[in-house]
């Protein structure tokens, strides 16, 4: 995860998990996770060599056949360069489409929505499902509640593959995703 990216995930009203977006509780430490890295082995991938995976990320860091290992693969799955980002339409924060609050992430949305409008009967717009390809901006919820509750319980961007800039590809062909993965884990082994 880049460091804003994380930042958002950890703040402390709503600290959740980088990955499924699920609360995450005050707990302990996870002695026996930190255990496992510190005696698993790994190789490199750019430069073969064996380490524990305590390791990687400083080895990562400073190994140059490591880098070129993970350009190739991000020019892999880049068809075109991407000049400007200008281009792409935010699909990370979103507007409550009841009031005038902005910048919400989907599961603040989500949170803010069930709070302050769960008895709200307007017929809004989705303003997540909007911001995607295949949305209709026009297209108002019957039940705006029941849809946010139903589709989007969990966030795209979990499943979407990431392009070069950290901007999911949300136009890309599946069947094109699925034949770069294959090739890119074949060349992995």
């Amino acid at each position: 995860f880049c460091t804003p990216c994380l930042q958002e995930c950890l703040k402390p009203k709503k600290p959740v998990c980088g990955v499924c977006r699920s609360t995450l509780s005050p707990g302990s430490r996870a002695l026996d996770l930190e255990k496992q890295i510190e005696t698993t082995e790994t190789t490199c991938n750019g430069c073969n060599k064996k380490m524990y995976l305590s390791k990687m990320r400083s080895h990562a860091a400073s190994c140059s056949k490591y880098q070129n290992y993970i350009m190739e693969g991000v020019k892999a799955v880049t068809k075109e360069p991407l000049h400007n980002t200008r281009n792409f339409p935010n699909r990370f924060t979103f507007p409550c489409p009841y009031c005038s609050e902005k910048n919400f992430d989907q599961e603040g949305l989500v949170e803010h929505c069930k709070a302050l409008h769960s008895m709200d009967a307007k017929q809004v717009v989705c303003p997540i499902c909007a911001s995607m390809p295949w949305g209709d901006p026009n297209y108002r919820s019957a039940n705006f509640m029941e849809h946010l509750q139903r589709r989007h319980r969990f966030s795209y961007d979990t499943f979407v593959p990431f392009c070069a800039l950290c901007s999911q590809d949300y136009d890309a062909d599946e069947d094109d995703i699925m034949a770069q993965v294959l090739m890119r884990s074949l060349r992995d082994k």
